[in-house]
């Protein structure tokens, strides 16, 4: 029995460096903590409701008639008159006994016996949806202290069945009160019930606290030890790329500037406009789209090599997006000037040149690829463009890899294995977050989920997308539909309404579809 009590003790201890217990090893067991009970556990949380239940007073119950009466016992007249003595010192004193009307009131130090109570908490300790329920009667701890909402606690206890049944499995019937951390409840911002996430932005620390942040975090960190099981599982290797860096991955994307300068007053320098290219117009860039059109409709009409062509029409959309983000900069900083005069000292700077933060680490990766093989990187990626969009972040995490002599549709198939492994991780790690989100948000969670995790994906190529694309008459998109150009999310969106799951195939560059892919596929997570 006592080896038996032990191995059941161990089941429930495993965090090693303290005694308490994580409630997911309780309430996270298939049984809900039932064949805990028993056990004598520590557990730690915060309060996340209170309700106090008094005790009614012992009540005397008479004997029913017919039975037999209890024996009596005779009382003297001594003992009458004591107890009728207040109420005829009363009488005396309204009567004019000496003192003046209306009669002054001794004071008495009586004292009324509080009512003993009993306390339920709902106790949350972040590591899952479900909360604990603790017992705790008022000879052990203040109802006072232990109720407000946001308090911590540390109880130490037995796991019990329920008084009464309800939706709790299991409960702890506190013995002692470890530690009470109390807060005041009238400032407490979680003390109202259901506050949407964007009320709390000025009371961030208290936002892992609410249900859904506490469990897109738990969910987050169940899909990061899943991305690198994944990697390590496959033969990749795990590299760290710089967060500060001078190089622009993309070229023409909108960085974020690290500098030391605009903090030195003594300096007083002023913030200028300052961009990648030095000594460029706009008129030039003008001059440039102009002559790039040209071109684009010289290669059209001569029918050339389509290589060309898709080679010309990207130099030309990337013009236009860098003229198009001068020309927004030039509204916003009217006769700014983009010579070098004009620009920062960045020889002055703390790296002695202009340093960003980091857009991509696709560089560092392929230069890692060419001397370890396969290798990944997991990190923030910074992007300073304005976007009324949840798919477009100021700070996003980015899974980027680079794999050694693989062709296309290796990378592909890796794309399609590692959003299944994703899914299916998410299923078997993350049942009670996904439940939650089910009932809150979306009911269809778990269904899509298992659809993508079954199906299989079917790859079509860029040519087959656009003819796909150009057959559609009951939509007209944004971005006209003719070969060469880059398909849009619209179109993408689309092409997946009418074939499902689909991969696009051929107008990205080498390996690095995979990590553009896989953006794409966590975002669509």
């Amino acid at each position: 029995m006592a080896s038996q009590e032990a191995v059941v003790a161990a089941m429930v201890t495993p965090f090693k460096y303290s005694n308490r217990v994580v409630l997911r090893t309780i309430l996270g067991r298939g049984d809900g903590g039932l064949g805990l009970l028993g056990v004598r556990v520590v557990v730690g949380g915060w309060v996340r409701s209170a309700k106090e239940v008094k005790k009614e007073p012992a009540v005397v119950v008479q004997p029913d008639v017919g039975s037999s009466p209890l024996p009596q016992r005779d009382v003297s007249c001594v003992e009458i008159l004591q107890t009728r003595i207040p109420f005829l010192r009363s009488i005396i004193r309204v009567l004019g006994g000496g003192d003046s009307y209306p009669p002054h009131r001794e004071k008495t130090d009586i004292v009324l016996p509080k009512l003993p109570s009993t306390v339920f908490l709902q106790v949350s300790d972040g590591s899952c949806v479900a909360s604990l329920k603790v017992v705790v009667e008022s000879t052990i701890a203040s109802p006072g202290q232990i109720m407000p909402t946001g308090t911590c606690i540390l109880a130490e206890g037995v796991l019990k069945l329920p008084a009464v049944e309800g939706k709790h499995a299991i409960e702890l019937q506190a013995e002692k009160i470890l530690h009470i951390g109390t807060v005041d409840q009238e400032k407490y911002p979680l003390s109202k019930k259901r506050l949407p996430i964007g009320s709390l932005r000025d009371f961030s620390h208290f936002k892992p606290r609410t249900t859904t942040v506490a469990s897109v975090m738990r969910m987050r960190d169940a899909l990061t030890h899943a991305t690198h099981n994944f990697f390590q599982n496959n033969g990749f290797l795990y590299v760290q790329v710089p967060i500060i860096t001078t190089t622009d991955a993309e070229g023409f994307s909108e960085t974020f500037i690290v500098t030391t300068l605009l903090g030195k007053s003594a300096e007083k320098v002023e913030p200028k406009y300052v961009h990648e290219i030095e000594g460029v117009s706009l008129e030039a860039l003008k001059a440039a789209i102009k002559e790039k059109s040209n071109l684009v409709e010289e290669l059209k009409r001569s029918d050339s090599n389509k290589e060309a062509l898709v080679a010309a029409l990207r130099d030309l959309r990337k013009t236009n997006e860098l003229a198009q983000q001068l020309e927004s900069r030039e509204e916003l900083h009217p006769g700014a000037s983009l010579n070098k005069a004009d620009e920062i000292n960045f020889s002055e700077d703390f790296f002695s040149r202009q340093a960003y933060l980091t857009v991509s680490g696709r560089l560092h990766l392929q230069s890692y690829a060419c001397s370890l093989g396969n290798v990944y990187s997991f990190g923030p990626r910074f992007r300073a463009e304005r976007h009324e969009s949840m798919k477009h972040v100021a700070e996003m995490w980015m899974v980027e890899l680079e794999m050694a002599f693989s062709q296309l549709e290796d990378a592909m198939t890796c794309a399609e294995d590692f959003l299944k492994f994703l899914c299916k991780s998410v299923l078997e790690n993350c049942m009670g977050e996904i439940n939650f989100f089910s009932k809150r948000f979306d009911k269809t969670n778990v269904d899509r989920l298992q659809s993508i995790i079954s199906s299989s994906f079917e790859r079509i190529s860029y040519t087959q997308a656009v003819d796909a694309l150009k057959q559609v008459t009951d939509n007209k998109f944004e971005t006209k539909v003719e070969w060469g150009i880059s398909l849009t999310e619209e179109h993408e969106t689309y092409v997946y309404i009418l074939r499902h799951l689909i991969f696009i195939i051929g107008w990205y560059e080498g390996s690095a579809v995979t990590s553009q892919l896989l953006l794409l596929l966590t975002i669509c997570l």
